[in-house]
């Protein structure tokens, strides 16, 4: 069974980040730039948190709030719910949608190794599948 480790592996491991004093205009800029629906809060190398689409769209932009003066800070989810590296796909999926999340950071004995979305996930489980089906047909047409 594929794990989160597994998946960095292919998608790469790199992350978007910002600092909770930065402002929501910030973040979001971020992430257009990077093409990404979330970035994990940092103060230094520690996370503190994750600002994601959902939180500018429930946090601010229905509520009014000014995106140019808000800060990060005060839209952002402070408690993570993380995944570790070794946790298969399947569970960091189910985890995932009991949590009703789309965005997971991936720890590795303590230290921030990664994050993966929903998305990295079904695509990775889809190529599986779909190596797994022609296999199959593969055996099954070669008998």
């Amino acid at each position: 069974m594929a794990t989160l480790e597994k998946v960095l592996a292919e998608k790469g491991s790199e992350v978007y980040s910002i600092e909770p004093s930065e402002t929501v205009y910030d973040a979001v800029t971020k992430m257009v730039e990077h093409n990404c629906g979330a970035l994990l809060v940092m103060e230094g190398e520690d996370v503190v948190g994750i600002v994601t689409e959902r939180d500018y769209l429930r946090k601010v932009a229905l509520q009014g709030q000014p995106l140019k003066t808000t800060a990060v800070r005060d839209i952002m989810t402070g408690t993570l719910v993380i995944g570790e590296a070794g946790t298969t796909i399947d569970e960091a999926l189910a985890l995932m949608t009991d949590r009703r999340i789309r965005h997971l950071p991936v720890f590795e004995e303590g230290a921030l190794v990664g994050l993966v979305s929903i998305g990295d996930l079904v695509k990775h489980k889809t190529k599986e599948q779909a190596f797994r089906i022609r296999y199959l047909e593969e055996y099954i047409t070669a008998r």
